[in-house]
């Protein structure tokens, strides 16, 4: 195992309420386990997150969203660690794009952090949906036709277009706000559907885009995971496919396998070296079974939460390859352990319960099972999981008999009795309406409680 200058702390800041992300609890355990004092900035102290071993100390979530979050974030761990320096790593896109504005203050808190020098405004660029299409056109490299509708017309038109069903996504899907219902991705399979998320645009904060689907199909589905370095070399990278995901055939990864793919690699070092891209990076991409190309779909400025599944046998990754290169210390090459496995217990569950047919292994010899939550040395999180994700689907399943009797109560509610011809008498057909009568009652059709 690479030495590492366990002097030096590691900040993990996620703004996504989430308590289910996986991926944090997967970095936390990593630097934790190599010596590496962990501070984490997550939605509650009584996240999953907060009861593992490896966890130093958890810090509140801010309560302001965006980069004014971030910086009162940083300010309190900052005045935590008494001004020691310690690396810093979002760990979803809302945090990566807030540190890239907070970058480009002077005087700003994460001066005081361990940062890659990434090229001003490149994380925002490449997290913004509509400005990745634009960049991959730009650079040559394959993406699903991508279009912006100005209004609800044009996007059924461009609906008929792209033929249905399509892709529909938000411009910066970090901005939508909690408690709309809003999803960041949807199958959209009628032009009413593409409509009516149109219509939702101010909402949601950002563009609606519209965007070719491209049908899953048996081992289409692929990751890219690397580390770019100060000096721009991708020196950590791997290639992984997804064998369940969850909602089946369109989210995130729930079991995957580590696999050689030379034509994602090849296009994954071709698109950050051109970008100039510092840190570590996270690219989905998918086959056009028309063509056989792989699509890039996605680009994330920050871990995977599956980015434990590239772990080599001396436990690097990239994560740990960030702290290595941001305290001076050699980054190994990694070394390649394909067959090996990662699986999400509670989506890997729901992902069967929804398919059950069983899914090919990858090629190669058997390099190992991952969990994301349950660890032998460190069991708390999954105990925690496991008691909140049942109370999270009890909720979920009683929510559904409620909004069927809602729905009942207002299909029941009494319909206001219209005064009759009896009571006011005929009225001639030449006489005009009385403008002084009460209007119609506008009382609502479900009861007050």
């Amino acid at each position: 195992m690479p030495l590492f200058d366990t002097r030096v702390a590691a900040v993990l800041v996620r703004l996504d309420r989430n308590p289910f992300h996986h991926g944090t609890l997967g970095a936390a355990r990593s630097l934790g386990r190599a010596g590496v004092p962990v501070h984490v900035v997550a939605g509650s102290p009584g996240e999953p997150v907060a009861r593992s071993r490896y966890v130093r100390r958890c810090h509140p979530r801010p309560a302001e969203d965006g980069p004014a979050g971030v910086r009162r974030a940083l300010a309190q761990v900052s005045e935590a660690l008494a001004g020691a320096p310690a690396v810093l790593l979002p760990l979803d896109d809302a945090t990566a794009v807030a540190l890239d504005e907070l970058r480009r203050e002077p005087d700003g808190p994460v001066r005081r952090f361990l940062v890659p020098e990434q090229p001003r405004g490149l994380t925002s660029l490449v997290a913004d949906k509509a400005a990745l299409a634009a960049t991959c056109r730009r650079l040559g490299v394959p993406h699903p036709r991508t279009l912006v509708p100005a209004d609800a017309d044009e996007a059924a038109a461009m609906a008929a277009s792209l033929g249905l069903p399509l892709v529909a996504k938000w411009s910066r899907p970090w901005l939508l706000p909690p408690g709309s219902g809003l999803r960041s991705t949807v199958l959209a399979r009628s032009a009413r559907q593409v409509r009516e998320l149109h219509a939702r645009g101010a909402e949601a904060g950002s563009p609606l885009l519209l965007q070719r689907y491209l049908p899953a199909s048996r081992d289409g589905d692929w990751f890219f995971h690397g580390y770019c370095d100060s000096a721009g070399a991708c020196r950590v990278a791997a290639t992984g496919r997804k064998v369940r995901s969850w909602p089946d055939g369109a989210g995130l990864t729930a079991v995957g396998t580590w696999a050689p793919n030379p034509a994602v690699e090849r296009l994954a070092r071709g698109l950050v070296g051109a970008l100039g891209y510092r840190g570590v990076v996270d690219l989905d991409f998918r086959r056009d079974p028309d063509t056989g190309a792989y699509h890039l779909l996605d680009f994330n400025p920050r871990p995977g939460a599956q980015f434990r599944l590239f772990s080599d046998p001396w436990g690097l990754d990239v994560v740990r390859a960030l702290h290595l290169d941001l305290t001076g210390r050699p980054v190994p090459d990694l070394v390649r352990s394909y067959g090996r496995r990662f699986a999400v217990e509670n989506y890997a569950a729901l992902s069967v319960l929804a398919s059950p047919r069983p899914r090919a292994r990858g090629a190669g010899p058997s390099g190992g099972l991952e969990t994301a939550w349950y660890a032998a040395d460190d069991p708390a999180p999954a105990l925690a999981m496991a008691r909140a994700w049942t109370a999270h689907l009890a909720r979920r399943v009683w929510a559904v008999p409620r909004r069927v009797w809602h729905a009942g109560a207002g299909a029941r509610a009494p319909i206001p009795a219209q005064p009759s011809a009896r009571a006011t008498g005929p009225r001639p057909a030449s006489a005009p309406p009385d403008s002084s009568a009460p209007p119609p009652s506008s009382a609502p059709s479900t009861p007050r409680r």
